[in-house]
């Protein structure tokens, strides 16, 4: 598959054929890509929500009124379910969400993600990620020679020199991900993709047989 290739400096210069890019079949990994967002978001949930039972409620189990003359003598205590600042039953409590998700279901997911983004034509390459100070300036100039107006750009690399880190850190539409820890999700989120070779490299790594 063919992939406009830029320059460090943002200008293009040519295309660039990569071998060993995912294609698969249309609705092919649909399900896997579903089942990977969905497993993403409930691993990020804390489970931390939590209600006190009567028996965990602060108070006394003192009876409120007599037993005898007022007819309300079997009311409970104040901590019963039904007064107010008593216990609730059936709240929540704290809980794990987690889901596991094989690692083949993982990687149909990613393939099946970046042949979405490629086929929108949302993947670009290029040789390397450089600039030659730290200044978000010049990074911000670089993402809008290569991506102009663009929301949300995934900036891919194999490993980010301190400068890059440096320069991309304060910018609300870039975010960076090195190769090896890109998933679906990164791939789904992002309006334009760009990747050094280096990382399509180690990215198409993870599909070698």
């Amino acid at each position: 598959m063919k992939f406009k290739l830029f320059k460090p400096d943002g200008s293009s210069s040519s295309e660039k054929d990569i071998s060993g890019f995912p294609v698969l079949d249309d609705g092919k990994g649909v399900d896997a890509l579903r089942q990977v967002i969905i497993a993403v978001h409930a691993n990020q949930r804390q489970g931390n929500a939590s209600t006190k039972l009567r028996s965990e409620v602060a108070g006394s189990g003192k009876k409120i009124h007599r037993q005898k003359g007022l007819g309300v003598g079997r009311v409970g205590d104040k901590r019963a379910i039904q007064r107010r600042g008593g216990g609730v039953i059936f709240g929540p409590r704290p809980r794990s969400y987690n889901q596991k998700v094989n690692r083949k279901v993982k990687h149909l997911a990613l393939e099946r993600a970046l042949c979405d983004q490629a086929a929108s034509e949302n993947i670009s390459l290029i040789e390397a990620w450089e600039v030659k100070e730290p200044k978000t300036k010049l990074f911000n100039q670089l993402l809008n020679t290569i991506a102009p107006k663009t929301k949300r750009v995934l900036v891919v690399d194999d490993d980010f020199a301190e400068s890059v880190g440096r320069a991309a850190q304060n910018l609300p539409n870039a975010r960076l991900g090195r190769a090896k820890d890109i998933g679906a999700l990164d791939i789904v989120q992002a309006d334009k993709i760009i990747i050094s070779l280096k990382g399509i490299e180690t990215i198409l790594a993870k599909f070698a047989k």
